[in-house]
């Protein structure tokens, strides 16, 4: 330019993404599957609101958990209600779909981590987890999100029993009971909400119950809602409890 004030090359650059906090996780039992997560949203040290959800019932067996870019993460699930069939999906082919959504999305990606969680036709509990661009794999546990560094260990060392001995002659349950699942879950954000400012404010836990299994207890809970749309099969269930807000 004439006047030097351009003398040399100018960049400018535009991010269409942001990490607007929480955290999701799930875990799997022998008949069930337990799918949460916070419902904080926020940018920086800015909370933009505190009632976010990020965990979506998608059908009576399958629930999905999406953290993230909130924008990225409400369009997907939007395009996911684009597909609707005549009757449920098995899980796993839940899982394909959404990884074929994911995939197609992968040169402007949905900035999102999934995590699918729900009973697969034989009524094993299963939880799948997703990256950004569709690779996906089944798990016993998973956590995502702001707090994930926090949260995965724990569970870890409470699902996975890793640096755990067993006592002598015994050994570890492959799945843990439905309470002993909760508590580990409320435990997980409590700390995490104590230790992290983006997450907080409100917790959504959601429950999927195989089909004739009993819930164990859980319609006496406090604050339980049942989201089944058909009595005689697989059973969905959400809690709802507060966290710090500060």
């Amino acid at each position: 330019m004439p006047d030097g004030s351009f003398a040399h090359p100018q960049q400018r650059q535009f991010n269409p993404y942001t990490d607007n906090g929480g955290t999701i996780l799930a875990i799997a039992g022998a008949d069930f599957t337990v799918i949460a997560g916070d419902t904080r949203q926020s940018e920086g040290y800015s909370i933009q609101t505190r009632y976010a959800p990020k965990v979506f019932r998608l059908t009576d067996r399958a629930v999905l958990a999406v953290n993230g870019f909130a924008a990225d993460g409400n369009m997907f699930v939007k395009k996911w209600y684009r597909h609707a069939h005549a009757k449920d999906m098995p899980l796993r082919a839940i899982a394909r779909l959404i990884q074929t959504m994911l995939y197609a999305q992968r040169f402007f990606p949905y900035y999102v981590y999934n995590i699918l969680g729900g009973i697969e036709e034989d009524g094993t509990g299963a939880v799948y987890s997703f990256d950004p661009v569709g690779s996906y794999e089944r798990e016993a546990c998973r956590a995502a999100g702001a707090a994930q560094s926090l949260v995965q260990p724990f569970l870890d060392n409470q699902i996975y029993f890793k640096n755990q001995t067993a006592a002598p002659g015994q050994s570890h349950p492959t799945h843990l009971p439905l309470p002993d699942v909760l508590a580990i879950v409320i435990d997980s954000f409590t700390s995490a909400t104590e230790r992290h400012i983006e997450v907080g404010d409100g917790l959504e836990i959601y429950v999927v119950v195989a089909k004739g299994r009993s819930p164990q207890g859980l319609e006496s809970m406090r604050g339980v809602q049942e989201m089944s749309t058909r009595p005689d099969g697989d059973r969905v269930f959400v809690i709802r409890r507060e966290l710090k807000k500060d």
